[in-house]
């Protein structure tokens, strides 16, 4: 959502910014709606006044006696009311178009976020790491983990379909490892607090977080109007909505093992095999809501703290700034950690860092006030994943593989192994 003021202030400002993700000029129609609403407002509260004027007019009119007088009033208030009713009834009409086009409309971009369509014109800020070199063709990891017997496709689509799967022995023990050590590192090391929150929420979250209303298609809905969730930046942000935070709290910093939930409706025929795009996946999220001085800074931190993940895996991966048309709908910047997979031999997607500013306290009510301040003012939220458990899994299946088809586990997963240092070795 957006500061109306603003608009106002700098419509060209606002749509040259708004143009910079494909969208056209908004700020006018925008406005207009503003503008008649506020006139309804000013007109509604003025037929208020002359109906409080008179009402106390017919009383004065009674108890003097001037029952003609009384008579003519109630009619007239009578008339008014029949008007304010149309009036509000129109403002409300005007009101819920305002709000719709507002919810719209993805969040403005910063300046130094790369022109483009597409990934394609996304930017490498740093490669990390050397790909492997093999002496042998690595394998991807459906073909690693079917081999294994540890990787079930078949039996998971028997259950519920295609995208999901089913995990055994040692991969099941690898994965629920790397959450483990992934949550131990955040809380750790980088100050976030473990939490634990629902995967079934109301739409007011997911409006809170932009998922809703433009990607209803991609969120699966229960019969009695919960939504499973997407990822737990909708539960951790929202944990302060409609709250105002003393500024001394400030920064709030949350991480969540939790299961998601997609449709993947834009994805039909993309990543068909394995696990890469699945209905179902684990994913350990981080949250900051920051004070807006400290978002930018924060934002470094974050991608600081996913990284950190990959590197002690000891997983090749690079740093990509996203563009504006492959930014996501509530971001302002976002970096993407894209994974070496040799068995594709190619870099994939594991993790986006993404400052969001005001935009999603906006549409949440989330604010905060300093101490001796009576004003209050929206805080700025930011999101990341840390990492996508599947996308990790299969990051190490696919370097840590061996000619035999057995893996490796890295040296930073050991301690939560068991004493397992290799999955499939007899």
């Amino acid at each position: 959502m957006f500061d109306l003021k603003l608009i106002r202030q700098d419509p060209e400002e606002f749509d040259r910014r708004n143009a910079r993700r494909g969208q056209p000029p908004l700020a006018d129609g925008l406005l207009k709606l503003d503008a008649e609403r506020r006139e309804l407002l000013t007109e509604i509260q003025a037929g208020l006044a002359l109906r409080n004027e008179a009402s106390k007019a017919i009383g004065l009119a009674m108890r003097e006696g001037r029952s003609d007088e009384a008579e003519a009033l109630k009619a007239e208030v009578t008339a008014l009311k029949d008007r304010t009713s149309d009036l509000e009834a129109r403002e409300a009409e005007v009101t819920a178009a305002l709000n719709a086009q507002l919810a719209s409309i993805p969040n403005l971009i910063h300046d130094d976020v790369p022109e483009g369509a597409d990934e394609d014109a996304n930017e490498l800020v740093r490669m990390v790491g050397t790909p492997r070199a093999f002496d042998f063709a690595p394998k991807e990891h459906f073909d690693l983990g079917e081999a294994l017997g540890a990787m079930d496709f078949e039996a998971a689509a028997r259950l519920s379909g295609s995208r999901f799967v089913a995990l055994r022995g040692g991969l099941a023990r690898l994965s629920r490892a790397l959450g483990q050590f992934m949550l131990d590192t955040h809380t750790g090391e980088f100050g976030y607090t473990e939490t634990v929150t629902p995967v079934l929420v109301r739409s007011d979250a997911l409006f809170g977080t932009g998922q809703l209303p433009k990607f209803e298609d991609d969120l699966f809905k229960t019969t009695n109007d919960y939504y499973l969730i997407p990822t737990a930046e909708v539960t951790l942000t929202n944990l302060h909505m409609g709250e105002i935070i003393d500024a001394e709290r400030l920064p709030l910093r949350y991480t969540a093992l939790s299961n998601c939930f997609r449709s993947e409706a834009g994805a039909a025929g993309r990543d068909t095999r394995g696990m890469i795009r699945q209905h179902q996946f684990d994913k350990v999220e981080l949250v900051s809501i920051v004070a807006p001085e400290a978002s930018e800074a924060e934002l470094e931190r974050m991608t600081k703290a996913a990284e950190t993940i990959l590197q002690r895996l000891d997983l090749p991966y690079r740093v990509m700034k996203l563009c504006s048309g492959d930014i996501g709908f509530g971001a302002q910047r976002t970096y993407d950690l894209e994974v070496w997979l040799p068995g594709q031999n190619r870099y994939r997607e594991i993790s986006s860092c993404s400052v969001c500013g005001d935009f999603q306290a906006r549409r949440s009510n989330m604010r905060f006030r300093a101490r001796g301040e009576k004003a209050t003012q929206f805080v700025h939220t930011l999101n990341g994943s840390g990492l996508a458990i599947g996308r990790a899994l299969i990051a190490v299946m696919e370097n840590y593989q061996t000619e035999t088809g057995t893996i490796r586990v890295p040296e930073a997963l050991k301690p939560y192994m068991g004493g397992i240092e290799v999955i499939g070795e007899a």
